[in-house]
């Protein structure tokens, strides 16, 4: 049974491509909202991403857009003609959000920015997430994610002080976005139901991962001071470890004193005076790193952690790959994952619940719609288009 949305009675037209924004209408699809893909003829450029399914670069085989478009319906229409316009403001009437990644501008361009669907409906609420946000210079300069790491000072204290700064791997800075993108639009919604009055939401990737540097923001403005990358050896915990089928990662702290962390390493080495306290293990840094590598080398990573962890209640993090993850008994344990049924995939297990809600939780539904997949629904029982009149719009490459 299906339990009711905390978003149920939101409709919402997705317009974006890629992934920030379709994230961010994810994520208002999984808790109950009614989301539209609306996509070009030629689909979603987030189609073409790999991996695909067994390897075959066909835009129903993403894995990507599989995973970004869960629980939406998807439609077609050729925003960039006349009848596609009107027909999409005759969607935006019966809507309560459109969220969008396009180029600052673009839909100005085309008599569809928010100024044009504020008239048709004053309670739109249109969520924008860009690279550099709607306004300043950098506005319409083109993005990726390694520009946003960079861009957003994220990159300058990634990585060890030997080496270039580095980027985090993935696309963390866009999955980010959307939950801001998701959250904002929530927050807009709710104050809409006092005011009666939507807004124009607008997220900046650059912004978004600039945030989340709480500490060397402050460090720079306060003090002038300028928070450098970690020291490649004798970091003093301050570095991921090898051990026998792995990685690991120790800190100190937790309820561990030194002398349990020595008793865990196993080397009496650890006692001695130049390990002492922080400041001589830092001192002594290289011949430290050397002995917990030498303590560590025949021992396996997820003994080490149950051990660490239960016995001796240290901080201890083991550095877990793709089947760990799978196997991960805590997301086991809180459903954070969902098996979807693709109609061309097939049956594949996705990361889906960021967080819970004991009362409206979010909830699989449906899977990604394939290419047009509801366009006769939606434009037939939504919009009272007939079939015939579908007919002349797909002849015209309106949809």
């Amino acid at each position: 049974m299906i339990a009711p949305g905390a978003l149920e009675d939101i409709k919402v037209l997705d317009i974006s491509q890629g992934i920030a924004g379709p994230f961010a209408a994810k994520i208002l699809a999984d808790f109950g909202a009614d989301v539209i893909k609306v996509e070009p003829l030629t689909g979603d450029y987030g189609r073409t991403m790999a991996p695909f399914h067994k390897d075959d670069p066909d835009i129903e085989k993403s894995l990507f857009f599989l995973l970004l478009n869960l629980n939406k319906r998807g439609i077609t229409l050729n925003l960039e003609t006349s009848t596609g316009q009107k027909i999409f403001k005759e969607l935006v009437a019966k809507c309560d959000v459109v969220v969008e990644s396009f180029e600052p501008g673009y839909l100005d361009s085309l008599g569809l920015g928010y100024a044009e669907l504020e008239k048709i409906n004053p309670q739109i609420v249109l969520t924008s997430i860009t690279w550099f946000g709607q306004t300043g210079p950098y506005s319409n300069y083109k993005g990726e994610e390694i520009v946003a790491y960079a861009m957003s000072g994220i990159m300058s204290i990634s990585g060890t002080a030997d080496r270039e700064p580095l980027k985090h791997g993935g696309f963390q800075s866009q999955y980010e976005s959307g939950i801001n993108g998701a959250l904002s639009t929530a927050f807009t919604l709710l104050m809409r139901d006092f005011t009666n009055e939507g807004q124009h939401v607008d997220v900046s990737i650059q912004e978004v991962v600039n945030s989340t540097l709480v500490v060397n923001q402050p460090f720079y403005s306060w003090t002038g001071a300028v928070q450098g990358r970690r020291r490649s050896e004798g970091a003093g915990f301050g570095n991921v470890m090898p051990c026998a089928d792995g990685y690991f990662i120790s800190q100190p702290g937790g309820g561990a004193t030194w002398d349990d962390i020595v008793d865990f390493y196993g080397d009496e080495v650890l006692r001695e005076e130049k390990f002492a306290n922080a400041e001589q293990r830092v001192q002594n840094g290289v011949e430290f790193d050397q002995v917990l590598t030498e303590a560590t080398k025949d021992r396996k990573m997820h003994e080490m952690f149950k051990s660490a962890s239960e016995d001796y209640r240290m901080l201890f993090g083991i550095v877990q790959t793709p089947e760990d993850l799978a196997n991960c008994p805590q997301l086991e344990a809180r459903n954070f994952y969902e098996e979807v049924d693709h109609p061309i995939i097939g049956k594949i297990k996705v990361p889906f619940r960021l967080f819970n809600m004991s009362e409206t939780p979010s909830q699989y539904r449906i899977p990604s719609p394939t290419l047009g997949q509801h366009n006769v629904e939606v434009y037939t029982e939504t919009l009272n288009y007939s079939k015939e009149d579908l007919v002349k719009l797909r002849e015209l490459e309106i949809i």
